[in-house]
């Protein structure tokens, strides 16, 4: 009789995303929460706002915490620049946390270079950017790629573009709803990823609560995103999607003690059992 793989303790990934608000001091805050709660990394994002806002977007006006002011100028102010990403990397890197970014554009790839971060990440608005593609698979960092916003014939151009590189990859079944109602997960996909493409699988969730993401776990996606934040009431368009400390917490700690309590499958009668089997057993 075949049992099953045991299986492995979960990747945590918290994507911190445009969470910091563009404040350094959060952003250090953020990074301390996901390595208090033991996810095994933190992300951020990077864009060249000129390449990666439509023009017909960047003067739109909007409501912020800064006034009523463009999309643009907005993106201005919570974009991180290289050289709060190095001091950034070197905090994460002394607290004990890989961090990595997910570039929107070629250009922001090419910038965040020199700081030799250990992942790639592929967003799900990009994952039909074929150049952009591209040029993170050459890059052969492991590389994880988020499949909202596509359909399947466009996952597998992505995973064609990453097997011809010979670049290792992760594809992350996502919904990308903020926050998304649990109706429209559509879990089983991650059974459907790894069945077709043969290759590792993960789950970047936006819902705004935890249980869906141990049932992605139990599917077999043994790498898991959440967005995290220090309040979900603050402004901004991902806060409601994120995990707070309290959700952090509760969702490492099922799932990095899953594994131990799933076993092998192979029926054991523990000593201990026969003790307490030999009180109430009264036949021989």
């Amino acid at each position: 009789m075949r049992f099953q793989k045991k299986r492995k303790t979960p990747f945590l990934i918290a994507e911190a995303g445009i969470n910091h608000s563009g404040s350094i001091d959060k952003a250090k805050k953020l990074i301390i929460l996901a390595n208090k709660y033991n996810f095994d990394a933190v992300k951020f994002q990077k864009r060249d706002l000129d390449v990666c806002i439509p023009e017909k977007q960047k003067y739109v006006m909007r409501d912020t915490p800064w006034g009523n002011i463009s999309y643009l100028d907005y993106k201005k102010k919570i974009e991180l620049k290289y050289s709060q990403y190095k001091i950034l990397k070197d905090f994460s890197k002394k607290i004990g946390i890989d961090l990595f970014v997910s570039c929107w554009d070629i250009s922001s790839l090419k910038e965040m270079k020199p700081l030799k971060f250990k992942y790639n990440k592929i967003a799900s608005a990009m994952i039909t950017n074929t150049k952009l593609l591209e040029e993170v698979a050459k890059e052969k960092k492991k590389t994880f790629i988020s499949t909202g916003m596509c359909n399947m014939k466009d996952v597998k151009k992505a995973v064609k573009i990453f097997k011809k590189m010979k670049c290792k990859f992760v594809l992350m079944h996502s919904v990308s709803l903020y926050p998304c109602e649990e109706s429209v997960l559509n879990l089983n996909m991650i059974k459907t990823l790894k069945n077709k493409f043969k290759c590792e699988v993960g789950y970047s969730g936006h819902e705004s609560t935890v249980s869906p993401t141990i049932t992605a776990y139990f599917l077999g996606a043994d790498y898991i995103e959440r967005h995290i934040t220090l309040d979900r009431a603050s402004w901004g368009t991902d806060q409601a999607a994120s995990l707070e400390a309290s959700g952090m917490e509760h969702l490492s700690s099922l799932l990095k003690k899953i594994p131990m309590t799933l076993g092998d499958g192979k029926k054991r009668f523990l000593s201990a059992e026969k003790k307490i089997s030999k009180k109430m057993r009264y036949w021989k």
